[in-house]
């Protein structure tokens, strides 16, 4: 076969021609013959019975029936027409309906010549009618490829008003595999074809297109999705290796002091065997000579920032600086704050630069930035303006880096000669199938266990009818010494949204909470920054027991002693949004409780949602649910998270077959590093086109 056979032009595939052409390009961005061939069916239908007109049911599945046409009509209706045809065989007669073509279809409609027409039936009196029939003529139909499975292509209206219908694609389908002979380059190796049993490249083409039996169907399905798979895990771990290779990192040889003292005297609880064996993860990347590149997973509470402090003084024990970057003043308040705790008296220089830091101090600090007794600085983007020079800057660590663009994080890079290790933190779990997605590039570790003492936040659903037993629960808190939060999901009630407004929620809440025996504070976004920040800090200092807010909390803000989390129309709220505002609770040592309110009208959705909140604790678990729920593109808030265009693979569904397709990846790059050995030349030219030709997308990292 050509090699470029595949490229050409989809206008010249007999039945195609210019105009076809462009509605196929626009409607499914189809322009190769190769895009055909990638075009897979959505589901497919069995062909292998056929019915006679008086063995049929309304049943809603899909019938075959062979008859003649004998009478052609155009009915008047209330808007526009309807075309019908009556459709004979020797036990009786229905008929078929169009409601939209008909022009088209009335003058190629053969009267009296045996046809076979496919679709749902369904009955008005004693007469089955079908509308928009797949029909084609029995001679034809007898000729064609048989095909046990009739496959169902996705679709669009404009395709069908154009007249390119199911049928039509499949022919066109089976154009390509004529023109073809069905023979396609193999794209996998021997070894990798038997180990895992797979069907060959052939085989799985023509049966995902005309299955032969459901066996083999499934074959194909299993044998694509793993190839599709496969190349996708393949681009993300040689491009780690490559960035290992390539980007030398600064060496941290030895493990000194400031790392020692910490570690024996200034702990303030052990650590957790999550912990230790993160901490040890990341002494071995420090330790080789490339550039670390990893994501540090961590539940809200599970003790993120000791580690991200040991890691800062490894790079400070070898001669280097390092920085933590929070996106926000008040979270990089908080690290600052929870740091300089931690360290108590010991020799480490630690400062702050956000938006806020006077002119004065900035220049203090910029120059103990660059003449290096400026050991740590913890900031917010204040940290890239180019005005920020570091001597030697050896680590840098990012917090929540869903928040911060690409190009935000490579002016970290730049900060150094050598690129800085670079350690990425996040509390949003990402479940284990994205993060082989989507940071494939990146080396990830987890904590998955809480510190001890720490005590699960117990977490219920209340209706809205149950309001009063809810206020006499926060009142018992609040006389035991507690804070409570409430959150509300909108600032301003829309029409459409019965919604109760934040104001009205904090109107009720001064009524049955009354000054002088209550002090409550308010927090939403349309406040300036200064008055957000006076009302934060008068309930972190206890000034305050309620705090009204929207969900500008969801992030960072640290109060032991707040124990009670209230939201309010909880529906709203996604899963991990709802997970984030918990973990704001359970952060003291007394038990803490997150009260979702709702009202009773709930969709399945949101039942699943608070269900899944109320029965698990566990942030991996809780990001599985959502992304059943919701699927890949939406929970990484981006359309460009590259998962939306698998041609086949979805990995959710097929997350084992990832797996699979992960461990294999990683086996053939550790055997066969640029893939020369001949057996995976086949890989080797796959993998080259697809690289040329962009198929494999620039994954996020």
């Amino acid at each position: 076969m050509d090699p470029n056979f595949l490229q050409t032009p989809i206008s010249y595939l007999k039945g195609v021609g210019p105009n076809r052409a462009e509605t196929l390009k626009s409607e499914l961005g189809i322009e190769t013959y190769k895009d055909l061939l990638h075009l897979f069916p959505n589901r497919y239908l069995d062909r292998t019975t056929y019915y006679t007109i008086n063995q049929l049911q309304p049943s809603g599945a899909d019938v075959q029936v062979i008859g003649k046409i004998i009478h052609i009509k155009t009915v008047e209706q209330k808007r526009g027409k309807r075309l019908v045809a009556t459709f004979v065989d020797e036990t009786g007669e229905m008929e078929l309906v169009w409601f939209r073509g008909q022009k088209w279809i009335r003058e190629n409609l053969k009267l009296n010549e045996p046809y076979v027409v496919f679709g749902r039936v369904s009955r008005y009196g004693s007469t089955f009618s079908m509308p928009h029939p797949d029909m084609e003529l029995l001679k034809e139909h007898q000729a064609g490829l048989k095909i046990a499975m009739q496959p169902i292509y996705p679709s669009t209206e404009k395709l069908g008003s154009k007249g390119i219908t199911n049928r039509v694609i499949g022919k066109m389908m089976q154009q390509l595999f004529l023109e073809s002979k069905g023979i396609f380059p193999e794209s996998l190796s021997k070894t990798i074809i038997d180990e895992l049993r797979l069907i060959s490249k052939n085989e799985a083409l023509f049966n995902i297109h005309f299955p032969k039996s459901q066996n083999l169907l499934a074959k194909a399905r299993f044998r694509l999705k793993f190839e599709e798979l496969f190349y996708v895990q393949l681009q993300l771990i040689s491009k780690k290796l490559l960035r290992k290779q390539k980007i030398k990192g600064l060496p941290f040889e030895q493990v000194g002091e400031k790392f020692n003292i910490f570690f024996e005297k200034h702990l303030p609880f052990e650590l957790t065997t999550a912990q230790k064996r993160v901490i040890k993860e990341i002494r071995s990347d420090l330790g080789s000579n490339a550039q670390m590149n990893r994501l540090l997973q961590g539940d809200v509470g599970s003790g993120k920032t000791i580690v991200a402090l040991m890691c800062m003084l490894l790079a400070i024990d070898n001669g280097f600086q390092a920085c933590l970057m929070a996106p926000t003043e008040i979270l990089a308040n908080q690290h600052y704050n929870g740091l300089k705790q931690l360290l108590g008296h010991m020799e480490v220089k630690i400062a702050l630069l956000t938006g806020s830091t006077k002119k004065s101090e900035r220049t203090l600090l910029h120059n103990q930035l660059e003449n290096g007794n400026l050991n740590i600085l913890v900031g917010t983007h204040a940290v890239l303006e180019d005005k920020v020079r570091f001597k030697n800057l050896g680590l840098a660590i990012v917090d929540e880096q869903h928040r911060f663009g690409v190009a935000q994080r490579s002016k970290l890079w730049h900060k150094n000669e050598i690129p800085p290790h670079v350690l990425v933190m996040t509390a949003t779990p990402i479940p284990r199938t994205l993060a082989m997605s989507l940071y494939g590039d990146l080396d990830i570790s987890v904590i998955d266990e809480l510190p001890p003492g720490r005590k699960p936040v117990k977490t219920v659903h209340r209706f809205d009818s149950n309001r009063l037993k809810v206020f006499r629960f926060i009142k018992d808190e609040i006389k035991k010494g507690r804070q409570v939060y409430i959150v509300y999901p909108l600032i301003q009630e829309s029409e459409a949204l019965d919604f109760k407004d934040l104001m009205d929620g904090y109107e009720s809440i001064v009524r049955d909470f009354p000054m002088p025996d209550y002090q409550i504070s308010i927090v939403h976004g349309k406040m300036k920054p200064v008055d957000k920040d006076y009302e934060m800090e008068r309930f972190v200092k206890g000034e305050t027991q309620i705090m009204v807010a929207t969900t500008v909390i969801e992030v960072g803000v640290n109060v032991p002693n707040a124990s009670v989390m209230i939201i309010e129309s909880a529906e709203r709220f996604g899963l991990s949004q709802l997970h984030q505002l918990r973990g704001r609770v359970g952060r003291g040592a007394q038990q803490s409780f997150c009260i979702l309110m709702t009202s009773g009208k709930l969709s399945e959705d949101a039942k699943t949602r608070l269900q899944t909140m109320v029965r698990t604790n566990d942030g991996f678990e809780i990001a599985e649910v959502d992304l059943k729920l919701r699927g890949p593109g939406d929970l990484m808030g981006t359309q460009q998270s590259g998962l939306l265009h698998l041609k086949i693979a979805d990995i959710v569904k097929d997350n084992q077959i990832l797996k699979t397709a992960r461990y294999h990846a990683i086996l053939l790059l550790k055997e066969d590093p640029k893939l020369q050995k001949e057996e995976n030349i086949p890989i080797l030219i796959a993998y080259t086109k697809m690289m040329k030709s962009k198929v494999l997308w620039g994954y996020i990292s």
